[in-house]
């Protein structure tokens, strides 16, 4: 099972430099606990800061593990700067193939291209594109700003449709992730779900979820 952390700095307390203190030890926590992804979600800032924020959360990750990777969202110039290991791309970026092209040019090393996607065609779509894995959203309705889920249906139907791995984001907590791959997701993502409370427990709990039954 893949999981899958989203930042965001500002929903911690305190000044910028008190924000962007506690996301770095929220990333070093949560690499240490076995997250297998960290994408830097950090919107606001412009290209230069964000890629001093991505050399100081790669040097976290690589301080608490191995196999933790980065990426940098939708920006392929920062991740190649930094360098992180990919990209996650919004509906409204450039195609895959021209990032992929974009990168490769730059890079030896072949990039995870992350893709975010709200509908079964969005999916398909990525897996046709030569996207890593996308990650489908939002499952369950977003009490924060309203939004409605597609629900677990569109997410099995989505799932079965496609042959790379599809996570499951939006509304997703400890207590419904389960359903979520029962319905056939090949991971979790989250904001809030990594961002407190004790992540090691939330990492050992969402593991214990996808591993097989002595019964």
């Amino acid at each position: 099972m893949l999981l899958y952390y989203i930042t965001d700095r500002k929903g911690f307390d305190g000044s910028d430099a008190e924000q962007r203190a506690a996301l770095l030890r929220r990333i070093g926590e949560a690499a240490r606990a076995g997250v297998d992804f960290i994408q830097l979600r950090e919107k606001d800032l412009e290209a230069a800061d964000l890629e001093l924020l991505a050399r100081e959360v790669l040097r976290r990750i690589r301080e608490n593990s191995n196999a933790t990777r980065l990426l940098i969202n939708s920006r392929v110039d920062v991740a190649l700067a930094v360098p992180a290991d990919g990209v996650h791309l919004p509906t409204d970026s450039p195609p895959v193939t021209a990032v992929r092209d974009q990168w490769m040019q730059q890079s030896f090393r072949e990039p995870v291209i992350g893709i975010s996607a709200h509908t079964i065609g969005d999916v398909r779509q990525a897996e046709i594109d030569g996207a890593t894995f996308t990650v489908l959203a939002p499952i369950f309705e977003k009490v924060a700003t309203g939004a409605q889920g597609i629900g677990l249906e569109v997410l099995r139907e989505a799932c079965e449709a496609s042959r790379i791995p599809v996570l499951a984001l939006g509304g997703v907590r400890l207590g419904n992730a389960r359903a979520c791959l029962g319905a056939g997701a090949a991971g979790i993502a989250g904001i809030r779900l990594f961002q407190q409370g004790d992540i090691a427990d939330t990492v050992k709990q969402l593991r214990n979820l996808a591993a097989p039954s002595d019964t």
